[in-house]
């Protein structure tokens, strides 16, 4: 069996499982985000009266943190109702920053589990060998009354990266890259296990990059097998003993793709979609691409690592007149560890606005939205239209790196240049 099939089988007392088989399986962690109240609702609606667990599910407000409206001001006061009723051990108010990082950080994410939250971006945790998938209401509000889910053990096909990416290019590149050739819709509801010797010498920022944008090819989850890194990230902070799942050696993929990452270039994910995928130079040579606003931040793009390159680049540099760049840290501890360090110093005498961590203009709620006709590069995860305010906009995805080079000239720039 594969990792993610022998946690399938571990969590629903099977000694195996197959592709296609429905299991209903314990669930290790879940979480709820700010956007889903109907949470609280569904449960009490079906008879619900307490948590499972209230040691393995917690709300993370970072959606709209700090609430930019009375609806959300109102969504807040009562999940804090409902988390204070249940005693719960772990929540993440406004003061927190993103779920995907606050979570690994508080050490309740670790190799071997089953995580669910009410956000698609939850592959992210394959990132430490975990199972992370996204869910709705109703079905987080089932887990929040019986600690289990149904899940269709899915197929799992091989991303295989190899080599060592050359000056310039970051793990955003790579993913941006694969997701160009696999497209949105290449893998819906299968599983994508990153191997290969790029991924095997990748540090936890950059595996949580790749993993996390798994989801835009439509991936159920998404699964890296566990290095020194992650180990001794994890052996830090974990909650609960872990055990990490290894994939048999004859385990047959239902399809493998592979990339050599030592012949990318940056690349950008251009208007409209994410699998929209060209070279930053092919993008340049057809011309200018100016740009309003430059933004760093989010749950692929806001770790201390992505904002450390972005000061290296900007530092010495200021923004051009009547552009803004916003930077928004994926959690307290990073703007914390970034400001000790002297990263949000250098970016704001670039003239960047730094903002509260937490998901911010990535789904267009609030610091940071974009007007109609303004044109936006960004470290964010999805460009489909009104993603960050005004459906008239155009997104630019890219890297923390190429976001801060283009944000020198006022225009789309290749990173390398600064490096």
């Amino acid at each position: 069996m594969h990792a993610i099939e022998k946690i399938l089988a571990k969590n629903s007392g099977k000694r195996s499982v197959q592709t296609g088989e429905i299991v209903t399986a314990k669930i290790d962690f879940a979480e709820i985000n700010d956007l889903y109240l109907q949470t609280i609702y569904s449960f009490y609606e079906m008879g619900g009266e307490t948590v499972w667990d209230n040691e393995r599910c917690a709300f993370v407000f970072d959606h709209y943190a700090p609430t930019p409206d009375i609806k959300s001001a109102a969504n807040h006061k009562e999940m804090r109702a409902f988390a204070r009723k249940n005693a719960l051990r772990f929540h993440f108010d406004t003061n927190c920053g993103v779920c995907h990082q606050v979570m690994p950080e508080a050490g309740v994410i670790y190799p071997g589990m089953i995580v669910v939250a009410t956000d698609s971006h939850t592959t992210t945790h394959g990132a430490f060998g975990a199972m992370g998938t996204g869910c709705g209401a109703t079905d987080m509000a089932t887990i929040l009354m019986t600690g289990k889910l149904w899940f269709r053990v899915p197929e799992i096909i091989e991303v295989r990266l190899e080599g060592e990416t050359p000056k310039g290019v970051f793990p955003k590149d790579v993913i941006l890259a694969v997701l160009g050739k696999i497209r949105a819709d290449g893998a819906v509801y299968k599983a994508i296990d990153f191997t290969g010797s790029y991924v095997e010498q990748l540090n936890v920022a950059g595996r949580m990059t790749i993993c996390n944008m798994a989801v835009e090819m439509g991936a159920k989850t998404a699964y890296m097998q566990p290095n020194r890194d992650v180990l001794d990230y994890v052996g830090k902070r974990a909650v609960r003993p872990f055990e990490v799942q290894y994939t048999d050696p004859d385990f047959e993929y239902a399809e493998v793709y592979t990339f050599d990452v030592s012949t990318l270039e940056p690349e950008l994910a251009c208007p409209n979609s994410v699998e929209n995928v060209h070279t930053l130079a092919s993008v340049v040579a057809e011309g200018e691409v100016l740009l309003n606003q430059g933004y760093i931040g989010s749950c692929t793009g806001g770790r201390e690592e992505d904002l450390a390159v972005a000061a290296k680049i900007l530092k010495g540099h200021h923004i051009p007149e009547y552009t803004r760049l916003v930077v928004v840290p994926a959690s307290s501890q990073v703007m914390q560890s970034c400001m000790e360090k002297g990263y949000i110093q250098d970016l704001m005498k670039a003239g960047a606005t730094i903002t509260t961590p937490g998901c911010g203009a990535c789904l267009g709620a609030h610091e940071g939205i974009l007007a109609p006709g303004e044109v936006c590069i960004t470290s964010t995860n999805r460009n489909f239209p009104g993603r960050m305010g005004s459906t008239e906009a155009k997104i630019y995805l890219a890297s923390p790196a190429t976001v801060a080079a283009s944000m020198i000239r006022g225009k789309i720039t290749d990173p390398r240049e600064y490096l």
